[in-house]
């Protein structure tokens, strides 16, 4: 077993994304995010509970005017996804002609925000972009147009950062990948 591995309930993760490399990532992505919307004023709309790590890490390295809000979509239990996408708190914020951009902590499947993006789409922001800590192209069954992603990962269940298993293990600074 892996000395560096972590047991969260009954499953066992190992280490798979440092801190490091996923801050650097953020970083690359603020600076681009910078660039893109110089001169704009962009809302972020990020999704709970997952993203709210990479939220908050993205939001500082943006230095540009912008906000920031949270809408909760849920579409997992344990480490399967139900197919059936869950709203607990909606948009508070208008969006209509607005710059937006829905930070995500990870893309599986794609129909959390296949099912969620006609929501937006239909309040006529002025653009509408998606960024994404981490996508699973294997797993992708939806399609979604990703506009900035910081890591593509393999289709095996991840933990940490923000993301969890059973609502555990979110609050570690690296990324572990279930244990073959």
């Amino acid at each position: 077993m892996n000395p560096n591995s972590i047991t969260v309930l009954d499953k066992t993760f190992v280490p798979y994304l440092s801190e490091a490399e996923i801050q650097e990532k953020i970083s690359v992505l603020g600076q681009q995010l910078n660039k893109d919307y110089e001169g704009k004023t962009p809302l972020f709309i990020a999704v709970l509970n997952g993203s709210f790590m990479f939220a908050a890490d993205l939001f500082k390295s943006v230095d540009i005017p912008a906000e920031i809000c949270f809408i909760k979509l849920a579409s997992y239990k344990g480490t399967q996804s139900t197919g059936h996408v869950i709203t607990a708190i909606g948009l508070d914020s208008n969006i209509k002609d607005r710059h937006v951009v829905i930070l995500e902590d990870i893309i599986d499947t794609g129909k959390t925000l296949h099912t969620f993006l006609p929501q937006l789409v239909n309040q006529q922001p002025k653009s509408l972009k998606i960024a994404v800590l981490l996508h699973k192209p294997e797993a992708t069954e939806y399609p979604i147009s990703i506009d900035y992603c910081c890591f593509s990962i393999p289709n095996k269940f991840v933990l940490g950062y923000g993301l969890d298993y059973d609502g555990l293990g979110r609050n570690s600074k690296d990324i572990y990948q279930l244990a073959e």
